[in-house]
Formats: structure tokens, C-alpha cells, sequence
């Protein structure tokens, strides 16, 4: 038996003395100060020696025996029955929790400017979607108010004109493919992908039994014209084709259009950063030249912040039915509390504001970032637009250089060849400019143009 058992019990607190006990006693097993075998005191010693009533250490007892931590032998005693291992095994890291040495500058192509959000104007939203009663009832579709935001932002930023009824909320645009890929389409249809392409929409759809076949890009986006015969659904970004950076010309968009319609296929307009535009206005979106065959996708993730998991889809009748239909089904549906606190931003105009103030802010650093390559004679691949452009190389072997001096010297560069579903075809960097500060930027352009020249 112990000499000394290591249990102190609060009488101030609120929790009862039988459960602090239970933890005590647990926590002590669990810690090597108990071990298996040891014999605990009878709860009437253990009660006189605690000043408590037998009733607190009986019932502590009784805990801990349900739970396998200590056993009772006839006519000898309680006793602890499991030890603590040796040498526990580590925690394994999540993703986000495995460390990374230090940058100089990460210009990895996906972060937003999140540290272009007015923090006044964001901790007020916060507080104003606090404010809000909690809901009683799942909304299916999205909360009403979020819904008629995403309908006039649509419209005055990117010139769709769709009604309240026609926008869903989703998660996201990943969360989105997912359930397209669940409630609409069914394992063993062909999907055609942009390649390379947004490799998390890839995976998500290869992974719900669909049969993924690459299609690549040029300088007009989608070489639309060698999507297989067949294929149910077609998922691109004709705003702003990630990662190359192209806008899908008007004549494919008709063409792509056409051949939806006469093969009845679904087109998967990714629509990320089509807010973000710095030369012209963008082409009309493909929703709006054929709301019977696109399903629209935008997300919050790259204009604002990955925080507020918030997006949306705009789709015919048929799919948001279906899609509704398939949340009805498993109760999977996206959380209310992004969407209020959007609301929120958009009502008191902080939502328009960040917008133009992402957009002057990131034509600026674009035009330094792509000055500095020019004048050092790197080319430049990618429309004025978004947060991130395109340094192309002859080989494999020329991007993984790049990459392996960039990270030596500190900074961090994303190659193309991840963004290939397939064997890699096209080689260069992706830059992204947006996640780092633009005096970050600055300083490290010398040192950028010397790695990749």
C-alpha cells in the first residue's frame, strides 16, 4: 500500500468530493504514483483519513472499479489492477501542428490577406453575430440573410444577377465538390479536371468512386475540346484558372457551353478569387451564360479568410434540390456561424470596403513583384489578376532547383509539378504575394530574382 496517497480535496469547489476523488485516484494510476497491484485503503480508513463521509469514498470506489482501475479481492482488499505504459508513446502531430524552420518568406501560392481585414470592423461583426439568438432549427440551405448577401454581392461584383432562392451556403468550395460528387453525381461517371488544376477538388472527387481524367490548359484557360466524350461533368476555373493563371477565352466558353448542353453535361464553375481582377472586368461568369448547365461555387477563403468556412453555390433547380435533399438526408450541412458574421461585414459596408482595398492592394504588389522579374528578363505567365502568378521553366529538374535555392535562402516557392493529378507536363513556380506583408516582399525581391534568373 502507499504510504502516502497524493489526494486533496477542495470543499470550496463545485465539484463533488467523490468525483475529485475519482480523478485523484485516476490521475495518479494514470501518472506511475499508483501501479498496478498496489492495495488502497478500505474506504472507511480512506474516509477517516480524508475527513469525509464513507459515502464520498464509496462512491469513488464504485467509479473507478466500472471504469477498470481498481478491482476488489475477497477478503484481501481493493487494489489498483492497471499501470501507466513505460515509455507512453508520443502524440502524433496533426498536419498543422508539424514544425517548420524558419522563412524569410513564404510566397506559397492559396493564403489570402487576412492581415488586410480591418480588425475593428472584424471584431465588431463578431460581436454583432454574437448578438444574434441562437438557432432553434438547421437552415438547409443557408441562413436567409446570408443568402440575400451572397445574391447582391454576386451581382455587384461579379454581374450575376441570381434570386435568393437559387444560392445555397456550403463550406466551401472542397465541401461543395463533395456534395455535387454525393448528391448528384454517382461513382464510375467521368469527371474532366483543368491539369494541372486545384488538386483538393481532384482528390475529392477521385475519392467518391469518380473516374478523373486530366484535360490541360493553355493561354486561353481549358483546351475545352479535349474533354473525353461522355463525361458528366467538367470542373474549371475560367476566371482565373488555378495555378496557371490564364482567363478562358470567350470563343471555348461558348464551346464549352454547347457541349454541355447537347451531352448533358454539368459544368463546375470554380469561381475562388474572381473578385480579384486588376486590367479589365472579367468575362461574364458561365453562370450567367448558362444557369441551365453551371453550378457556380464561390468561397469567402481567398477575398477575406479561411476562418469563416463560408462559400456558395449557385445551381439549376435540379441540383440545389438534390443537394438540399442529400443534407436533409445525413444532417451534413455548413455552419451558421461564418454566414453571420459575413452578414455583418456586408450590412455595415466593411465587406465592399476590404474589397477594394484587396484590390489595390494586391495590383500593387503584382505589378512590383512582376516589374522585378521582367526587368531581371524571367518571364511571367498569368493575367493581371489574383493573388499569385507563374515563372515558367524548360524541365523537372529547373523548378526543383528554384525551389531547393529559395528554401535555402529562406523562402518558400511552389512548384507546378504539385498541382498535377497526373505525370507533370508543364514546369515552373506558382508565386502567391498575398499571405506575406508587401515591405516583406520588397526585401526579399533581390534575393527572388537571383534564384530564379
Amino acid at each position: 500500500m502507499p504510504t502516502a496517497l497524493p489526494v486533496t480535496l477542495d470543499r470550496d469547489s463545485g465539484i463533488p468530493l467523490a468525483v475529485q476523488l475519482a480523478d485523484a485516484l485516476r490521475s495518479s494510476a494514470a501518472g506511475g504514483h499508483l501501479r498496478g497491484g498496489d492495495r488502497l485503503p478500505s474506504t472507511r480508513a480512506l474516509a477517516r483519513r480524508l475527513g469525509v463521509s464513507r459515502t464520498v469514498t464509496s462512491a469513488a470506489y464504485e467509479q473507478l472499479h466500472a471504469e477498470g482501475w481498481i478491482a476488489g479481492k475477497h477478503g484481501s482488499g481493493t487494489y489498483v489492477t492497471t499501470s501507466p505504459p513505460s515509455d507512453p508513446p508520443a502524440r502524433p502531430a496533426v498536419a498543422d501542428e508539424i514544425s517548420e524552420p524558419d522563412v524569410l518568406l513564404d510566397l506559397r501560392v492559396g493564403t489570402p490577406w487576412a492581415a488586410g481585414i480591418d480588425r475593428a470592423a472584424w471584431r465588431r461583426a463578431w460581436r454583432a453575430a454574437a448578438d444574434t439568438p441562437p438557432l432553434t432549427h438547421a437552415h438547409q440551405a443557408g441562413l436567409p440573410e446570408y443568402r440575400e448577401v451572397i445574391a447582391e454581392h454576386l451581382l455587384r461584383h461579379r454581374g450575376l444577377a441570381v434570386g435568393t432562392d437559387s444560392v445555397l451556403a456550403t463550406g466551401g468550395t472542397t465541401a461543395a465538390v463533395a456534395e455535387l460528387t454525393a448528391a448528384v453525381l454517382s461513382p464510375g461517371d467521368l469527371v474532366a479536371v483543368e491539369e494541372p488544376g486545384y488538386q483538393r477538388a481532384v482528390r475529392t472527387l477521385s475519392a467518391a468512386g469518380l473516374r478523373v481524367v486530366g484535360v490541360g490548359v493553355d493561354t486561353e484557360g481549358l483546351r475545352t475540346a479535349a474533354i473525353p466524350a461522355g463525361a458528366r461533368a467538367v470542373y474549371c476555373a475560367p476566371a482565373h484558372q488555378y495555378p496557371m493563371g490564364s482567363r478562358m477565352s470567350a470563343a471555348r466558353r461558348v464551346g464549352l457551353v454547347e457541349r454541355a448542353r447537347a451531352e448533358h453535361m454539368l459544368i463546375i464553375e470554380d469561381d475562388y478569387d474572381g473578385e480579384l481582377r486588376f486590367d479589365v472586368a472579367p468575362l461574364p461568369l458561365l453562370a450567367a451564360l448558362a444557369p441551365d448547365v453551371v453550378v457556380h461555387l464561390g468561397t469567402t477563403s481567398k477575398i477575406l479568410t479561411p476562418t469563416l468556412g463560408a462559400g456558395w453555390m449557385v445551381a439549376p433547380s435540379v441540383v440545389t434540390s438534390a443537394v438540399l435533399a442529400y443534407r436533409e438526408r445525413t444532417s451534413i450541412r455548413p455552419s451558421p456561424a461564418g454566414q453571420r458574421v459575413l452578414v455583418e461585414l456586408a450590412r455595415h459596408g466593411d465587406l465592399g470596403r476590404h474589397l477594394r482595398k484587396l484590390r489595390r492592394e494586391l495590383a500593387e504588389r503584382r505589378a512590383l513583384l512582376a516589374t522585378a522579374l521582367r526587368e531581371a528578363g524571367i518571364p511571367v505567365l498569368g493575367d493581371d489578376a489574383g493573388a499569385h502568378l507563374v515563372v515558367p521553366f524548360a524541365s523537372a529538374r529547373a523548378e526543383r532547383d528554384r525551389i531547393e535555392a529559395a528554401q535555402e535562402h529562406g523562402i518558400r516557392l511552389d512548384g507546378l509539378g504539385r498541382h498535377f493529378a497526373g505525370k507533370p507536363d508543364t514546369f515552373g513556380v506558382a508565386i502567391g504575394y498575398a499571405g506575406c506583408s508587401r515591405d516583406a516582399l520588397r526585401r526579399a525581391l533581390d534575393v527572388l530574382v537571383g534564384i530564379l534568373r
